[in-house]
This record gives C-alpha cells, structure tokens and sequence, in this order.
C-alpha cells in the first residue's frame, strides 16, 4: 500500500472512518438522541463528498495492484450515488423522527451500503467486486428489516437476505469460471484472453454473472424480491433502495461488460436485450394492478431498469451515455416521488393506497400539480425530462441497428403510462373518499418543488448531463 493507493481511495476511506466514529458517537453519547444529528451530518457528507469527487478529480488511477480505478466514469457514477443518498436522508428524516423510527444505525448503515456502492463502480477486478457488492448488500439487508417491531418490515428484510444470497452464489460461481477459464481476475486481463476467441466456459460464466447482477437491478425475471421489500421497508428505506443501490449495480454492469467482455459485445448485449425486454413489459403489466403506491414504484423501477439495460445493450459509447442519462433522470424522478409518497398518512398512521389520492387536488391543488408534472416525466410524456431519458436510450438502440428492440420499449412504454396517469386522474377526477393528512416537512416541500422545476426547465439543455455523461462513456468504452 502506498500514498498513492490512499488517496486514490481517500473519498471511500473517509466515509468508512465516519461511520466507525459515528457509531462509537452514537453507542457513547446516549444512542438515539444523537441519531438525527447523525443523520444531517451523512447527508451533509454525502453532499462534501460529490462535491469534492465531481469538481477534484481528473484523470485515471489506479490502485492496490488494479483492484480499483478512479476514472470518469466512477467518479460521475459516485457523485450520483452520493446526491441521491444524500436527498433521500434529508427527505425521509421528518417520516423517521414523526413515527419512532429514527435510531443511530440508520445513517451508519446507509454510509456503509453507500462505501459498497461506491467500490463497485470502480471495481476493476472480480475480487474486489465482489467485496464491495456483499458490503453493499449486507448493510440493504439490515436497512430493509430497520422497523423492527413491524412484521412486514422483518419479512422483506428476510426475503432480501435469502434471495441475495442466491445471486451472490450465482454471481460468485460464474466469477470462478471466468476465473478458471481465463487465469486472471482482473478486468485487463479477462479482457486480453478474448482475443482468441471467448471459450464456452467463460461465456457461462458471464451468463452466471449477468443473472447475478440482475438480482441487484430487479431486472426480471430476478426481480421477485422488488415488491415485496418494497412494500414491507419503511419509506425511506424503499426510496433508498429505488435509487442509488441501482445506480450502482448497472454502472458495475457498464463496467464489467465494457471492461472485462469489451470485446465480445455480441454475446453479452443479446442477454442484456433479453433481460430488457422482460422487465419493460413486466413492471408495466404487472403495475396495472397495483392498489398499494410503493408496490407500483417497485414494479415501475423494474420497467425503468429495462429500459437503462436498454441503453447497455446497444453495445456502444453512444449506449453508455444513454444508460447514464437515463439513470440521473430516473433518480431524480424518484427522490421527487417519494418525498410526496412519504407525506401521505392518516390518522398518525402512513398511508399507501393509490385510492386515498382521490380528489386530492381539491384539498392540496399544489401538491397535486407537483405530482402531475412527476407522474407525467415518470411515464416520459414530453416536453418533461423522462421523455429525454427514453429518447436517449430508443435511440441508442437504433443506431446500434436494434430497432426491434426500441419498438419494444415504445410499447411498453405505452402501456406503463396508464398507471402513472391513472393517479393523475384519482387526484383530478376521482370520487370523494376520506382525505390524506399529506402533511410535508420543509426540506420534504423544496426538494419535490426542485425536482419539479428540473423536470420542467432541463428540456433546455438537461444541464449539460448528456455531454457530460458522453466524456465519461468514451473514457469506459475504448
């Protein structure tokens, strides 16, 4: 280990530091009287941290013998993952502290989970991928059960854990035979030994690591665990899971393929389109029938990783910047959903019948238009920002000569509008029923508002992600 080694990892290394001292803080001090101070404290790192990678860095390193690269594409994939982990703290503190639910773990769990996430995408080698995506796990399993006195909390963190476990095993036996095959964990040097042609084992094993990832992406048909841990997390939690844990597994995805198999894209963008096509028309199927709002989110993130998978399959540079946009559109829908998701309630009580939305724009005429402008970017209705992120990925599809592909997604993406404007009519033209109690925290009010007016006023240019994401795709795909 050098001083080269460390700063490379240094962002990872001082998030790991804060939470060993946030969780000797929270022990000492008095446990959960200190949690909500932890808790600003993580975001307002998390926000230093994207900050500091987004605006510092430059350039690609590598370290600890090329177990991990610091290049363009980690960093903008890092400064992602901390934004949005960042907004979902701040969204779900009111939610937490309202209902009993706030303890110190919480934030040292979600810095955890984030060090996993930010080592997979910089994962340059099977071991170390590995590592970083059984930290990242680990921790989800924990924050997924947090409620502890809740039996729907309890079962989704169990059903994560039981189903995890079996894509790790599956991703770990596809690692060993790519391992066997080629002699080499490293990323450079699977990528050398394609150059005579890939041997049949080797292509089983990145099958294997495929479907693993997949879990990971709620791609179907491994998306089983989605709904149900979805519905059965606290809300922040869900809007946690909804966002930067999938930000990361399809960037290590970017870079397992590009890095390691660049040089087949022929054998691995067929099971990408695959996995594509499965979950656009699954998550807009299924999420037709949907009662429960976070069941409907659940089913809507595994037809947004469709179509993100979409963008991947095509193979290309152009297909990289596509997913990348893509991915920072549908985060930024998401943290702008679920602060208005977090605000419904009853009573005291959360509430998540897509029902009780009835005639709320009567009661809440603001609200409801917040909620109509992300619905409408949500099922990529133009001129809001979703339809961009769909165009970028249909159009990468085409250009890579995988026009069957995109009149896929245009169909599914048809029929997923009917339960995104389904809640657009409850709210405008359903029948009266007894009201939400839709009560939103200041911080709650500002980042939907944010998300709104991005949503709106990013058709300009879409602040110049595009152009950014295409720099860091070239620099993935060589």
């Amino acid at each position: 280990m050098t001083f080269a080694d460390i700063s490379t990892v240094l962002p990872e290394l001082v998030l790991a530091l804060f939470a060993m001292g946030a969780l000797m803080f929270g022990v000492y001090i008095g446990k959960d009287k200190v949690a909500s101070l932890i808790a600003w404290a993580t975001a307002g790192l998390f926000l230093a941290l994207a900050l500091w990678i987004g605006l510092g860095g430059e350039g690609e390193r590598a370290a600890f013998g090329g177990l991990f690269v610091d290049d363009p594409f980690a960093r903008f994939s890092k400064v992602t993952i901390l934004s949005s982990a960042s907004a979902v703290l701040i969204i779900g503190q009111d939610y937490m502290v309202r209902r009993d639910l706030l303890r110190f773990e919480y934030p040292v769990l979600m810095v955890l989970s984030v060090i996993g996430m930010m080592v997979m995408v910089s994962a340059s080698d099977l071991m170390s991928l590995y590592m970083a995506l059984e930290l990242q796990s680990l921790a989800l399993y924990v924050l997924a059960s947090v409620q502890r006195d809740s039996v729907k909390s309890t079962e989704a963190g169990l059903k994560y854990f039981v189903l995890g476990a079996l894509s790790s095993g599956l991703l770990l036996y596809g690692a060993s035979l790519v391992y066997g095959f080629a002699g080499t964990t490293q990323f450079e040097g699977i990528l050398l030994t394609l150059g005579n042609g890939a041997p049949l084992g080797l292509l089983f094993g990145l099958v294997f690591m495929l479907a693993g990832l997949a879990f990971k992406v709620s791609a179907a048909p491994f998306h089983m665990w989605t709904p149900d841990v979805y519905e059965g997390s606290p809300t922040p939690v869900t809007a946690f899971f909804a966002t930067a844990p999938k930000v990361a597994a399809i960037c290590l995805l970017a870079r397992l393929v590009h890095d390691a198999f660049g040089g087949i894209p022929e054998d691995w963008s067929q099971v990408l389109a695959a996995l594509s096509i499965l979950s656009m028309f699954l998550g807009a199927v299924a999420a037709i029938g949907q009662r429960d709002i976070k069941r409907m989110m659940a089913y809507s993130s595994i037809a947004h990783m469709g179509f993100a998978l979409m963008g991947l399959a095509s193979g290309t540079a152009e297909g990289v910047t596509a997913m990348l946009v893509y991915m920072v559109i549908y985060v930024t829908m998401n943290i702008g959903a679920f602060a208005f998701i977090l605000s419904m309630g009853r009573d005291g009580r959360p509430v998540t019948d897509i029902a009780s939305l009835n005639m709320l724009s009567k009661a809440e005429p603001l609200k409801s238009l917040a909620v109509l402008v992300l619905m409408f970017s949500l099922a990529g209705v133009p001129p809001m920002v979703g339809f961009f992120g769909k165009f970028y990925v249909l159009k990468a599809a085409v250009d890579a000569g995988m026009t069957w592909l995109a009149l896929a997604g245009a169909v599914a993406s048809v029929i997923g509008a009917f339960y995104y404007l389904r809640i657009v009519f409850f709210m405008y033209f359903g029948k009266e029923s007894e009201g939400l109690e839709s009560r939103m925290a200041p911080a709650q009010w500002m980042i939907m508002v944010a998300v709104c007016v991005i949503m709106v006023s990013g058709i300009v240019n879409l602040f110049g992600i595009p152009s950014m994401a295409s720099i860091v795709a070239e620099a993935l795909v060589r």
